[in-house]
């Protein structure tokens, strides 16, 4: 039977909710606007709970554990029925915070000793006391329990490749040219250190959260209940969220620590995008091949292809991702005076952003998953770029005061792909001591690796 027209994912407007729903499921609970609703539930019921536990306010007597643990049921056993119902409800109301506090009530009536006290639902809040919470709830289990590990399963096959292909040498190019070589494992490493360090900058990105009133004075909570110290009762909430409280804000928590946190991602999302070009240029010139999986289509007219499509896609996905980071980073901190509701629309677009670059990682992991090392072709490009050996002659005339080493050789080698008979006459035009003269014969290109094999091995 066909699956209801409204909700086939062949009909989905975003490629995320039809082609690629699979691929973003582990974010679909967090990210949604099921998951903004229980967000929102959770603080809600939280913040009844903890006015509960005021002294000064003895309106509402502390909760048994039996309420403690119905009243947390209301957030903890949320379900899309709930959801569902909310949204009912936001259609009388279409306010749709509005909608989540009258849920919660309803809620709190049947449970047994509280319904006296509904009122204290959404106290002295104002719905971006809720809506900041919920997102900052919201944006850390997505990055923790999400995208961190993604990143993680990724950086760790890389530290993998860059330690099992630490000693195979490799010419290097610097502006596409013969360069200086390296190892396969030395390069990989490189970028495994670049993505460890932004991973940690994402990791440890501050998450705030405010819960102070209409534009952030407490002037409700003050004229309700003058004496207590509600500065404290909100950092003390905002805490037990295991949110850092912003004491100094408007209506709004101004979402500079949103901001911070999408440049850490868009420079993780840059630092893989560069990566997925360098492989795909690799694999275009037969340093890694790809192994075919059984009835795929590389070209639906040039049998003989395997294109690297996992790395295009994960570089077509960062891209879109970063965009979207790009515009929330730079629009998110901007409201005119006190507030205004631009950065609600655009807040919905987080996990849009956040599902491409999980997209992108994996991508990313399933092109490395299908990459084997040529290491025949790495070691023949290799093998006939002797003029890469330049450098070190010319850096040992210095060490024995040779005139003008430097155009010496860049006058027999600039331009030119030497052999390794070329490169042994060049040695013997030279000044040098024949002892150096002899080592240096020695050295060949897949020598000259410096210490790239012990940089490959090195952690970060």
């Amino acid at each position: 039977m066909m699956q209801d027209a409204e909700t086939h994912p062949l009909l989905a407007v975003s490629a995320l909710d039809g082609r690629y729903r699979a691929k973003v499921g582990d974010l679909s609970t967090v990210v949604s606007e099921y998951g903004l609703m229980r967000y929102r539930v959770l603080v809600e019921v939280r913040w009844f709970a903890h006015l509960a536990e005021q002294p000064g306010i003895p309106e509402i007597a502390p909760l048994s554990s039996q309420q403690a643990s119905a009243l947390g049921g209301i957030a903890a056993d949320f379900t899309l029925v709930d959801a569902e119902r909310i949204k009912e409800i936001e259609g009388v109301t279409n306010h749709d915070v509005k909608a989540v506090e009258y849920f919660v009530k309803e809620r709190l009536a049947g449970i047994e000793g509280l319904s006296a006290n509904l009122e204290f639902v959404h106290f002295a809040c104002t719905s971006e006391d809720i809506n900041n919470l919920a997102y900052a709830l919201m944006t850390r289990e997505a990055r923790d329990h999400v995208l961190i590990p993604a990143m993680e399963t990724l950086i760790s096959r890389i530290e993998t490749m860059a330690v099992a292909h630490a000693d195979l040498p490799m010419l290097a190019r610097t502006h596409g040219q013969t360069a200086s070589p390296t190892t396969l494992g030395k390069e990989l490493r490189n970028v495994s250190v670049r993505l460890r360090r932004q991973q940690r900058a994402v990791a440890d990105n501050e998450i705030l959260g405010k819960m102070n009133g209409a534009v952030g004075n407490f002037n409700a909570h003050t004229i309700a209940y003058p004496d207590l110290d509600w500065p404290a009762i909100s950092e003390d909430f905002v805490r037990n969220l295991g949110l850092l409280p912003n004491k100094h804000t408007t209506q709004i928590e101004p979402h500079d620590y949103l901001a911070e946190l999408f440049h850490a991602l868009m420079r993780f999302n840059q630092v893989l995008l560069d990566f997925d070009r360098d492989l795909w240029s690799y694999i275009s010139i037969d340093y890694f091949k790809q192994r075919k999986v059984e009835g795929e289509t590389g070209s639906s007219t040039m049998p003989h292809k395997v294109n690297p499509i996992d790395f295009e896609n994960s570089e077509g996905n960062l891209g879109i991702a970063n965009a979207l980071f790009e515009h929330m980073a730079a629009k998110l901190p901007v409201s005119r005076w006190q507030r205004d509701l631009s950065d609600s629309t655009v807040l919905r677009n987080l996990g849009s952003a956040l599902g491409h670059s999980l997209i992108a990682y994996q991508a990313t992991l399933k092109g490395l998953d299908r990459l084997e090392v040529n290491a025949a072709a790495i070691t023949e490009d290799l093998a006939r770029s002797w003029e890469v050996l330049a450098e070190a002659v010319q850096t040992v005339m210095r060490r024995y005061g040779l005139p003008e080493p430097y155009e010496q050789l860049k006058k027999a080698t600039r331009g030119r792909q030497l052999d390794a008979a070329l490169y042994r006459e060049i040695l013997q035009a030279l000044d040098l001591p024949k002892a150096v003269t002899s080592d240096l014969e020695a050295l060949t290109p897949a020598d000259y690796t410096g210490l790239a094999p012990r940089l490959a091995r090195q952690p970060d």
